[in-house]
């Protein structure tokens, strides 16, 4: 499977835009990303850092749609999903005016990886496009064994995400629970908040949860409900 038959099966996903990144925490580097990719900055390499819960997968598909809608070629790649066709799967995606690679220290440690994405930020800035990628950790800390890689990498644009608030993760919950529909009072949310896993995911399923068995039941979300449904 070669990068440009990759390339015709990847679908963003149409709610991971900029407009709705909500939350203060990380508000000021997805301005930063935003305004790179509208070319307010000319940086062509941009590494977002971060742990998993942080909104990274998000803004890189977000900066896709972007550029898709000024006319250019984007493509995002999760390198989870890309790990099992072999290096080769990278080959053509140079070819994008914006390439992301989403959880690229998943690669680290694997030299002949490792060399391929080396060759791939080689061939993108050759052509005058944009790389895009995402990491758990700063790029000095990556684990990378190929050094020359580690270096290229060190110099992009390096924007750090932290991990949501609990105000965030309320704005985060009330908007999602709107965009389905739901009613959510503030106390409500508020309880959900205090019982659930810390990590934004798990929250957002919790809600796909109440979501599912309110309909089924007919039930506006109370506390009494939620404690049923979630057997808190």
């Amino acid at each position: 499977m070669s990068g440009s038959q990759l390339t015709l099966g990847v679908r963003l996903r149409d709610d991971a835009r900029f407009v709705n990144f909500l939350g203060d925490r990380n508000a000021a580097a997805a301005r930063q990303l935003a305004a790179v990719c509208q070319g307010d900055t000319d940086m062509p390499v941009v590494i977002l850092c971060g742990d998993s819960d942080t909104g990274k997968s998000h803004l890189l598909q977000a900066a896709c749609h972007l550029l898709e809608q000024q006319g250019s070629s984007a493509v995002c790649v999760s390198m989870g999903e890309l790990l099992p066709f072999g290096p080769e799967a990278l080959l053509g995606l140079e070819n994008q005016e914006l390439t992301g690679l989403d959880d690229l220290d998943l690669i680290a440690g694997k030299p002949e990886w490792e060399e391929a994405v080396f060759h791939l930020y080689n061939r993108v800035l050759d052509r005058g496009h944009r790389l895009f990628i995402s990491l758990s950790d700063t790029p000095v800390n990556v684990p990378f064994g190929l050094q020359d890689l580690k270096s290229r990498l060190q110099h992009g644009l390096v924007l750090q995400l932290g991990v949501y608030r609990d105000d965030d993760r309320l704005k985060i919950l009330s908007a999602r629970a709107e965009q389905r529909g739901l009613v959510l009072t503030d106390e409500v949310a508020s309880f959900i908040l205090r019982r659930a896993p810390r990590k934004l995911a798990e929250l957002l399923a919790i809600l796909d949860r109440l979501d599912e068995n309110s309909l089924q039941a007919q039930r506006r979300l109370t506390i009494p409900f939620v404690k049923s449904v979630m057997g808190w």
